[in-house]
């Protein structure tokens, strides 16, 4: 397993001075978040402006781009066309892992199936591979019908947020069953009333966590995407949680 940060943990910032400030926090690889309302890369460029896309992604620095996390709704505009894009970004850029939403619920059971069906086809072709996150108010919210959409996708994965399982209306705890099918992790402190807190003060059980993980022989990345918190200092809980994960590798 390696220690990776999303470029989400700079939202606010352009992709390169993003991933400059996960370097200067002495991060050695990367996740690029490719989102509609991105400022950094959002799928629409990735589509339109192909060769510049390659360009901001490659220019890495000396991190190692371990994956994208695609933050598009299945309803958007050239939904399929923008997949596509990122899967041949990632094909150019050597990368195999992209991480994708589910969709929302209400959605009918089977529809999801062969919307992510499609999605696993275009990536294979592309020699990528599609992990959907779980995710609260989607259908990757529940393991069991997690772990059935895996089961009926061959090649499907699962980007595991355990932060979904912890904070909000109480809802399955118990994602055992879908560690088999992990292939990307996401991770911050997560308590009960709080989506994020402080590292240390949050109820996930890193050490636990890591343990289920090589049990099921995941050698990816666990990638640390915290977001600035008010009264907080947002490069000294990225520090602290960097050293917390690589003290359990």
């Amino acid at each position: 397993m390696i220690v990776a940060a999303t470029t989400a943990c700079f939202a606010d910032l352009p992709l390169p001075q993003a991933i400059a400030r996960l370097e200067d926090l002495e991060y050695t690889s990367v996740s690029i978040v490719i989102g509609d309302s991105s400022r950094q890369l959002t799928p629409d460029q990735v589509l339109d402006a192909p060769s510049e896309a390659r360009r901001l992604c490659r220019d890495t620095h000396r991190l190692n781009l371990v994956g994208y996390q695609l933050d598009i709704e299945e309803n958007s505009p050239r939904y399929y066309e923008k997949f596509t894009a990122v899967c041949r970004l990632a094909k150019a850029t050597k990368v195999v892992n992209i991480v994708a939403p589910s969709s929302r619920l209400g959605i009918p059971f089977n529809e999801e199936v062969e919307r992510l069906r499609k999605l696993v086809e275009i990536a294979r072709l592309e020699g990528t591979r599609v992990s959907i996150r779980t995710e609260a108010g989607r259908l990757s919210e529940d393991p069991d019908t997690l772990t059935v959409l895996c089961d009926n996708v061959d090649g499907l994965g699962v980007a595991l947020d355990p932060s979904y399982f912890i904070y909000g209306p109480p809802r399955a705890t118990n994602y055992e069953k879908i560690l088999k099918y992990v292939q990307h992790v996401i991770l911050r402190d997560t308590s009960r009333d709080a989506f994020q807190v402080r590292v240390g003060q949050g109820s996930i059980d890193y050490g636990r966590l890591v343990n289920q993980l090589r049990r099921h022989q995941y050698d990816r990345a666990l990638c640390v995407d915290i977001a600035p918190l008010p009264d907080t200092d947002h490069h000294g809980e990225l520090r602290k949680l960097r050293l917390l994960l690589e003290s359990l590798l």
